[in-house]
């Protein structure tokens, strides 16, 4: 049997911190993932409509092998300044790649669209995603964070509902911890049918989105693929899963592969041609633990069920702020 860690959320495992920075007026911000220390990453796209920012040096056979942030922010592709902002705060603590003499911060980036979502997006002539990675990492800590309307999630829309910053963590029986961070913002919708139950309920920990369960029986319109009141390109979720294992690059990149796992267990449906689904991954190796083929299984499908519950939770602690398009799932169904 699973269990969460003590705060239920990616910083739980050691050597990470996480920093939020929103504008609620733009309707849009910015989350960083911080590694205390250089740590082993890749990445898996599935989605039809991603936007990236230094992703091919993610894959098992280039040079980088360790990265020193991740970056989740909106904003499209106006977002993908905000990696400039982590880089900045980066480098002004010396942490980065060693080069020629000079240090380069490492920080893949991923966006969401999030421009129309109601939000005042007359920024002038520069967007003020930089200025929000920069406060993001600035402020980025190791212990408990806001989860919902918040950094990345601020905008975020799903199908009829409001969607948001989702997190969860698992530990497994040999100590080793899962987590997963994750801004939904999904084309799918979360809920089964017209009904208030979560697709991710199976994986649930307690009563962390509501402790609803599965329905008796399947609700009308399950199967029907909801549209948004939005142009087609407003979705992507973006996520990371994290553990504290010691795992090659190659492992990593199977683990962001396993952790799509929890797309489509947590939203209906996923990685559509309009989505920009992605997963980064990240193993910060400061739990020794040995993995053998059945313990790699055993982590890969913790991946897959923290992420589902992460996508959950995001949706379950969105917030209603003024100016919203969609209803938050609290308002909608009274939990």
């Amino acid at each position: 049997m699973f269990r969460t860690g003590p705060l239920n959320l990616i910083t739980d495992v050691a050597g990470l911190k996480v920093g939020n920075a929103q504008d609620n007026r733009l309707k849009s911000g910015v989350t960083v993932l911080v590694c205390e220390e250089p740590s082993v990453a890749s990445v898996q796209v599935l989605g039809g409509a991603p936007g990236t920012r230094e992703t091919d040096l993610l894959e098992p056979h280039m040079l980088v092998q360790a990265v020193n942030a991740l970056v989740l922010s909106g904003g499209s592709a106006f977002g993908l300044d905000a990696a400039s902002g982590v880089q900045a705060a980066l480098r002004e603590e010396s942490q980065g790649f060693a080069v020629a003499g000079h240090i380069v911060p490492i920080v893949p980036a991923a966006i969401l669209f999030d421009l129309a979502n109601g939000g005042d997006k007359d920024w002038g002539r520069f967007p003020p995603y930089r200025e929000l990675g920069y406060e993001a990492a600035r402020t980025a800590s190791a212990g408990p964070f806001t989860l919902g309307s918040v950094g990345a999630g601020t905008g975020a829309l799903v199908a009829g509902l409001k969607g948001g910053l989702g997190s969860a963590s698992t530990v497994l029986p040999n100590g080793i911890t899962v987590g997963a961070l994750v801004a939904v913002n999904a084309v799918g919708t979360p809920t089964m049918g017209d009904s208030r139950h979560f697709w991710a309920a199976p994986f649930e920990v307690g009563d962390e989105f509501g402790g609803l369960g599965l329905p008796g029986e399947l609700p009308p319109g399950t199967q029907e693929i909801r549209r948004k009141q939005l142009p087609p390109q407003g979705n992507t979720t973006i996520g990371v899963i994290a553990t504290d294992a010691r795992l090659t690059k190659a492992d990593a990149k199977r683990l962001a592969v396993a952790a799509h796992d929890g797309f489509t267990r947590a939203l209906w449906p996923a990685h559509t041609p309009l989505d920009g689904d992605l997963v980064f991954s990240l193993a910060t190796g400061s739990n020794d633990a040995a993995l053998d083929p059945a313990g790699l299984v055993e982590l890969y499908a913790a991946a897959g069920a923290t992420m589902a519950r992460a996508i959950a939770r995001g949706v379950y602690h969105a917030t209603r702020e003024d100016g919203d398009l969609l209803p938050t799932w609290r308002e909608r169904f009274g939990g």
